[in-house]
């Protein structure tokens, strides 16, 4: 079989063809507009499936270098920090610690169910595990810890069984969460209305009062500038907190909150010109990008692996995701647009990882126009960075306990 290696360049390009391609798609189907299906996902996910099928045949096997997709992650959560503030931390702490709750939760919940569905079903409550919050909240890094340990236990075919759980549920979680969010914004008949503190209505009047702002050489230099310096201090504090405190943080967390920080001294001081619609100009690029690479790095032969009993327990699974989602946490977390944004956050890194989370949000609020500020500075700080502080403990005692 041959095999064709792309290098990071040539694989940047690429995505930026199954963007435009994806967009383009979505632009002329009336089903994918409906759906709310995100561009990236479109082409990235056909990018996957026809890998696979070349693959399959014996016939070419391609690989990327998808060594920018994380700048381009960090990028894109450093724009988001610009557009927010330390005013909606603190206006939405309640819903912040609601759906911290649900997340920590939810690894208690795929874990038993995981468990109970082994047994049913006789093959190694270990397996189940791996089907549960290892692989679907945990996604490929969890996986890919967990599935030695469970391997050196006696349970032959963790790794394997967990990265293929980890597949399915980047798949289901990218094409489930914004459809969910839809139909919850449609048939509950929200007003499409973003909550927003004080501060950021504010912000939001003088936006829509002051004319946009043209985008200039200038204008881009500043705002790279601004936003690259940023990713760099990111790094740095990122890197300072896992040698000296032993914490280890994605690697977009320390841009974000830096970004945050800039964006609230440069409301009050004014020391550079950032406007709102070049910082979402970029935000929006590098989020296409980074999440359209995510999607064609996807290996879908994984799936091949998984037997019909893992099969069953991450179909539960999923079902159970949207059950908790419609009936439950949607009305927790507070029965309006941004709970249904959440929703749809919650089912992409509840059954995939962060990047599934932002695209189904991103897809949400662009289908609507109305970005919500708050959905997307607590699902990436809950789901990808204080969940870890339940849901590692929780997987570790149940390998453990059914070992």
């Amino acid at each position: 079989m041959l095999t064709l290696q792309l290098d990071a360049l040539t694989t940047v390009a690429l995505a930026l063809l199954l963007l435009a391609t994806g967009a383009q798609l979505k632009k002329h189907s009336y089903w994918l507009r409906q759906l709310c299906v995100p561009a990236p996902v479109i082409g990235g996910f056909g990018f996957a499936l026809a890998v696979w099928l070349l693959r399959d045949q014996q016939w070419l096997d391609i690989k990327l270098d998808t060594a920018m997709q994380t700048p381009l992650m960090v990028m894109f959560f450093t724009t988001v920090g610009l557009g927010g503030s330390l005013g909606l931390l603190r206006q939405g702490g309640k819903i912040l610690f609601i759906y911290l709750g649900a997340c920590w939760g939810l690894a208690l919940l795929q874990n038993t169910v995981g468990v109970v569905m082994a047994k049913a079903l006789g093959i190694d409550p270990l397996l189940g595990i791996m089907a549960g919050a290892v692989s679907l909240e945990g996604g490929f890094g969890a996986a890919a810890a967990f599935g030695p340990i469970a391997e050196s236990l006696g349970t032959s075919g963790a790794t394997t069984a967990a990265l293929a759980s980890a597949t399915f549920g980047m798949i289901a979680g990218g094409l489930l969460g914004s459809p969910l969010a839809r139909y919850l914004i449609d048939s509950k008949k929200l007003v499409v209305k973003s909550e927003q503190s004080g501060e950021l209505q504010a912000l939001a009047k003088a936006s829509e009062a002051a004319p946009v702002v043209a985008i200039d050489a200038g204008m881009w230099l500043r705002l790279l500038t601004s936003v690259l310096v940023i990713m760099v201090l990111g790094f740095w504090i990122g890197d300072a907190l896992k040698a000296h405190v032993g914490i280890v943080l994605p690697v977009y967390v320390g841009a974000m909150f830096v970004a945050i920080l800039l964006r609230n001294l440069n409301d009050r001081a004014r020391f550079i010109e950032l406007p709102d619609n070049a910082v979402s100009t970029l935000g929006d690029v590098s989020l296409g990008m980074f999440l359209t690479m995510a999607m064609m790095s996807l290996k879908f032969w994984e799936l091949e692996q998984l037997g019909l009993p893992l099969l069953v327990i991450l179909v539960v699974q999923v079902v159970i995701m949207v059950l908790l989602c419609v009936f439950v946490l949607f009305r927790a977390f507070g029965g309006n647009y941004d709970a249904a944004v959440l929703c749809a956050g919650y089912m992409g890194h509840g059954l995939g990882a962060t990047p599934n989370a932002v695209a189904n949000m991103g897809a949400i609020c662009d289908h609507y126009k109305v970005f919500s500020y708050k959905a997307f500075i607590i699902v990436p700080l809950c789901g990808a960075v204080l969940i870890d502080l339940v849901a590692l403990p929780l997987i570790t005692w149940f390998i453990n306990a059914f070992s």
